[in-house]
């Protein structure tokens, strides 16, 4: 039998029909967003950009908005595309990690020829935005990607001391905010970099650590014995007393114009002390849920020590 729809019914056939077409439109822009988020790690991405922030209110004497958007905007493409070339990489890797498995290419909602551009492109507006700032800050963003892409990547599955090289990229942003304000790299860019250096290691040996049997699956060493036991353990404490060290450096006045008041220097001790102590815990308890604990509060750590580094300065010019 033929059954004919009446008109009101037809409008609110084609108004469901117009409903589901929104929202399926809606829905792919958000995964569009949440793929290019993912590719690119942006939570990470922005964590680099406010120590390169950090570092360049740290190295100039007048702020220069224009510039400081230049080095946000330069420092995310950095570290954008050195993610992105990452995931490409390791692509046949993540699929078998459950952390990175639903990542844009395994999961297959990006191909490689796409991610590749996006790495392409922000490794171009990346250079050329942080050149314009002046060509040494270009040189260790450039630097950055290739030792993170060409050396630290692939030495991941093959030895522990990939976190070495590692460590390298990662403590350039603090170094680069510095060298971007003063177009100049001395001693004072050179301790912020060793600062940022040694404090990779326990916050990333933490991060192997309680994700110890994931990272397995995929072959990454990332461990300094391979294991999680004693030794790794006293080579997290040990790292970790040369961050909490390093840091109290600029308090007696011996890395030229980056200076830290005692006070500051108190503060910065108590909050070492706090990181030690997760450390220490570490090395008695030795399971993932201490090593997680250790690594939040290395990020605390370090973020807070940017912004005590920071307001020192500011209070002592306003003072």
């Amino acid at each position: 039998m033929l059954y004919v729809f009446s008109k009101e019914e037809y409008q609110k056939i084609d108004e469901n029909v117009q409903d589901l077409s929104v929202t399926q439109i809606n829905t792919a822009k958000v995964s569009v967003i949440q793929d290019f988020k993912e590719i690119t790690k942006m939570r990470l991405a922005l964590s680099v950009v406010f120590s390169s922030v950090a570092g360049y209110l740290l190295g100039v004497e007048v702020i220069s908005w224009s510039t400081l958007l230049l080095l946000t905007v330069g420092g995310y493409c950095m570290v954008g595309a050195s993610n992105a070339f990452n995931q490409i990489i390791e692509r046949d890797l993540d699929k078998l990690m459950d952390r990175t498995k639903d990542r844009p290419i395994p999961s297959g909602r990006m191909s490689v020829n796409t991610a590749f551009i996006i790495a392409t492109i922000f490794t171009i507006i990346g250079i050329t935005v942080l050149y314009t700032i002046n060509p040494k800050t270009a040189m260790f963003g450039a630097i950055s990607i290739f030792i993170y892409v060409s050396l630290y990547t692939p030495l991941k599955t093959k030895t522990p001391l990939s976190v070495f090289v590692g460590a390298i990229p990662g403590a350039i942003p603090f170094m680069l905010g510095w060298v971007a304000a003063t177009n100049d790299f001395g001693i004072e860019p050179g301790t912020l970099f060793m600062v940022q250096f040694f404090w990779q290691f326990p916050h990333f040996w933490a991060i192997g650590w309680f994700l110890y049997d994931d990272y397995k699956k995929g072959g990454f060493f990332m461990l300094p014995t391979g294991k999680k036991d004693k030794g790794t353990a006293v080579q997290v404490l040990i790292y970790t007393i040369w961050t909490v060290v390093t840091s109290l450096i600029p308090v007696f006045g011996v890395t030229g114009d980056l200076y830290l008041t005692p006070v500051s220097g108190v503060i910065l001790l108590i909050l070492g002390a706090v990181l030690l102590r997760s450390a220490i815990r570490l090395y008695k308890i030795r399971d993932a849920k201490t090593a997680k604990q250790l690594m939040l509060m290395s990020v605390l750590y370090i973020t807070l020590l940017q912004v005590i580094y920071v307001a020192d300065k500011f209070i002592r010019v306003w003072i």
